[in-house]
C-alpha cells in the first residue's frame, strides 16, 4: 500500500468537502446537471478518445497508484551478483531453474541457458521494454484525457448556464439554477483534473520510469553474466544508478 497516496487523495477531498461545509453545507454545491456535464461528459468523452481496451484497462492502472508491485533493486543486484558468480563457476548451464524475482527476469536468464548471445538477449528485451513504455504510454494517454476533458467539459457547462441564464432574465427563479450550473461545472472540472486524475498520471508516470530503470538494470546485469564478468564487476557496474549513499551502502556490503 502506497500511504503517501491514500493519504493525499483522502487529505485532499477532505479539505475540499470541508471548505464547502465551513461555508454553508454541500447542498449548495451539488447540481445534478453540473455533474452529467461533466462527470458523464467527461467519461464518454475519454472513451471515445481512446480504444475500449486500454480505456478499461486505465481504470486497473490507476487502482495499481494506490498498492503498487514495486521490485526491489537492492535485491535484483544482490541476485545478480550471485547468479555472476555462480555461472561463472559453473557455467550458463548452472543457471536453469533459479529463482528470480520476476518474469522479465526469468525470461532473460532462461534465453542464457538456452544459448543467446549477448546481441540476441538485447535485442529481444530491448524490445520488450520499448512494448512495456508503449503499454503504459497508452494508459497514461486515457488517465490524460481526464485532465484535459474535465476542464473544457467544465467550460461547456459554464457557456450552458449563461446561455440559460441570459435567455431567462425576465424569470428571477431561473437565474439560480443556471448561474449554478454556470458555476459549478466548471468547479467540477477544476476538481476532476487537479484533484483526482492529475495526481494519479504523475505517479503513474514514476512508477512507468522506476520499471524501465529496472528493467534495464536487469539487462545491463545479463549482459554482464554473458561477458563471464565477476559478481563484484556486475556489482559496481549496477549500483550506477542508484543514489551516492545506496552506491557507498552496497559497495561497502
Amino acid at each position: 500500500m502506497d500511504i503517501a497516496s491514500l493519504i493525499g487523495l483522502i487529505g485532499a477531498v477532505a479539505m475540499v468537502i470541508g471548505s464547502m461545509i465551513a461555508a454553508g453545507g454541500l447542498g449548495p454545491f451539488v447540481d445534478i446537471p453540473s455533474i452529467l456535464i461533466v462527470f458523464g461528459g467527461t467519461f464518454f468523452a475519454v472513451m471515445y478518445r481512446c480504444t475500449m481496451p486500454v480505456f478499461l484497462g486505465s481504470f486497473g492502472a490507476m487502482a495499481k497508484v494506490f498498492a503498487p508491485k514495486a521490485a526491489s533493486k537492492e535485491d535484483l543486484i544482490a541476485r545478480m551478483v550471485e547468479l555472476s558468480d555462480l555461472a561463472r563457476k559453473n557455467g550458463l548451464m548452472a543457471l536453469e531453474n533459479q529463482d528470480v524475482p520476476d518474469a522479465f527476469f526469468s525470461k532473460g536468464l532462461q534465453m542464457l541457458v538456452d544459448g543467446a548471445d549477448e546481441a540476441k538477449l538485447v535485442k529481444q528485451l530491448s524490445e520488450e521494454i520499448s512494448a512495456m513504455k508503449t503499454r503504459h504510454g497508452l494508459i497514461h494517454d486515457a488517465v490524460r484525457g481526464w485532465i484535459d476533458i474535465a476542464p473544457a467539459m467544465g467550460m461547456i457547462g459554464t457557456l450552458i448556464g449563461l446561455v440559460q441564464m441570459l435567455g431567462n432574465m425576465a424569470d428571477p427563479k431561473a437565474i439560480g439554477p443556471a448561474m449554478a450550473v454556470a458555476l459549478l461545472t466548471t468547479l467540477y472540472g477544476a476538481f476532476i483534473a487537479n484533484v483526482l486524475f492529475g495526481p494519479i498520471l504523475s505517479k503513474l508516470e514514476s512508477y512507468s520510469a522506476a520499471e524501465t530503470v529496472y528493467r534495464e538494470m536487469v539487462l545491463a546485469g545479463l549482459r554482464n553474466i554473458t561477458r563471464g564478468e565477476t559478481g563484484r564487476n556486475v556489482q559496481e557496474q549496477m549500483v550506477a544508478v542508484m543514489p551516492p549513499k545506496l552506491q557507498a551502502k552496497l559497495l561497502a556490503a
